[in-house]
């Protein structure tokens, strides 16, 4: 049997589940917990590229494949691209102490390199979150001014020890990225990936400009949406301040892993992990025996999801205005579709009915060391209120097991053997079981 016959028939294989991909979607859809753009390739072949919900709420604006999104860290990956290209032409080397580049940096620096920065692992703290962070985010400042965050904090641990995520990390690589390249970042990006793989729809977003085709971020509320308020997008700069279209991704990726953005010994470097499953701007993981180089994007209003599995030259891509972790869940299941694995999502599950009796039975507390949960009867149904008071409804599909439409998530009760008292109960979230006990 050829090799080209057995591409096509793997190619009319995936391209038989763009059906059942489309239900997958249509579950969150009409959940109301993700609006955005979705594309599916396989290699050079679209699959899928559609819009859904909203680009504008409030105009109903429909989303569509052209809408430029906000994709958070996934500019990450383009950091570590130019640093690699710049790696390339001797203008720096992966092994530098960073202090070459930052001479006036603390001591505490000085044996951080850039391939420390790369994978994550100076042990610079994370300038992200914190008392004052909310307020400071909301206003316009430099790349200086946000290092003076972090800049004199002790570091987490010794640098190359282990992996923590770290923002800090890649806002210092655009600092390096422009002093090494005598350009600032936006235009190193442009001439050197954006324009030769004809990305004409990413680039740098600014708070003030008037962007085409723009979408709006919102928040997940009960039955609907809120605005996001967002941060200002000078403070982001090369860890998470690019727009970008599912199209234009598909060209990155494209460009990335055919060989036409970095040399092969390169790429190599970039998508070889270090520490964990991180490489250079990537995760790269063995999703469930299917090898998959993959990062997301979260920032106020968004968050985005670029996955690629190499041994089927699949991209998928999930970009959401709606800041919740669907868009990651959403392309792991699409992923599964496309492998011919079975995928069940709240739209597929039944409701029977329970007594309440049998449902007064379950309402207590229930904790673990890192998740609580109330469960209430109210009338002839169950609800879970978290820690912030948020409720949400359990429908019944067995006796004991029920499931949780926003959160495409199944609960089940577990009685004790001897006693049959309600001791604990299982919270399953994709392929995440979590055991959570009652208390008494």
């Amino acid at each position: 049997m050829s090799l080209l016959f057995l591409s096509f028939a793997r190619a009319q294989e995936i391209e038989q589940t763009v059906p059942r991909m489309q239900q997958v979607i249509a579950n969150y859809v009409d959940n109301k917990t993700y609006m955005g753009a979705v594309l599916v390739a396989d290699g050079d072949k679209v699959l899928l590229s559609q819009g859904y919900g909203f680009a504008d709420v409030e105009w109903n604006i429909p989303n569509a494949p052209m809408a430029k999104f906000r994709i958070g860290s996934i500019t990450k990956q383009f950091t570590a691209a130019c640093v690699l290209l710049l790696q390339e032409r001797g203008k720096l080397n992966l092994s530098d102490p960073i202090k070459i580049y930052l001479p006036d940096s603390p001591a505490t620096w000085d044996t951080i390199t850039l391939y420390n920065l790369l994978t994550h692992t100076s042990g610079i703290p994370n300038f992200t979150g914190g008392p004052a962070w909310d307020a400071y985010k909301q206003t316009a400042h430099t790349p200086d001014e946000t290092i003076a965050l972090f800049r004199n904090r002790p570091l987490d641990f010794v640098p190359g020890e282990k992996f923590a995520y770290s923002n800090s990390n890649y806002i210092l690589l655009g600092i390096i990225i422009e002093k090494v390249s005598g350009l600032s970042y936006e235009e190193f990006l442009q001439e050197n990936i954006l324009t030769p793989l004809g990305m004409i729809d990413t680039g740098v977003d600014r708070d003030a400009a008037i962007l085409p085709e723009r979408v709006q971020g919102y928040d997940p509320v009960p039955g609907g949406f809120a605005h996001a308020l967002s941060a200002s997008m000078t403070i982001p700069y090369a860890a998470g301040f690019l727009y970008s279209t599912t199209g234009d991704l598909l060209k990155w990726e494209q460009g990335l892993f055919g060989g036409k953005v970095l040399s092969a010994c390169s790429l190599k470097t970039m998508t070889t992990p270090y520490k964990g499953d991180y490489a250079m701007g990537l995760f790269v993981m063995d999703a469930k025996h299917h090898g998959v180089i993959t990062h997301n994007g979260t920032i106020d209003g968004f968050d985005d999801s670029l996955n690629y599995y190499p041994d089927k030259r699949l991209t998928i891509i999930v970009l959401g205005n709606v800041r919740n972790d669907i868009p990651d869940r959403l392309a792991e299941q699409l992923a599964k579709v496309a492998y011919g694995e079975k995928v069940v999502v709240t739209s597929d599950r039944r409701q029977v009915a329970v007594s309440t009796n049998l449902l007064a039975e379950y309402a207590g507390r229930y904790k673990s060391s890192s998740f609580a949960l109330t469960i209430q009867l109210e009338g002839d149904h169950l609800l879970s209120i978290t820690p912030n008071g948020r409720k949400v409804s359990l429908y019944p599909e067995s006796q004991t097991n029920f499931f949780i439409r926003e959160f495409d998530a199944q609960v089940e009760f577990v009685r004790d053997a001897a006693t049959q008292k309600i001791t604990k109960m299982l919270v399953t979230q994709g392929d995440n079981v979590r055991e959570v006990p009652r208390e008494p």
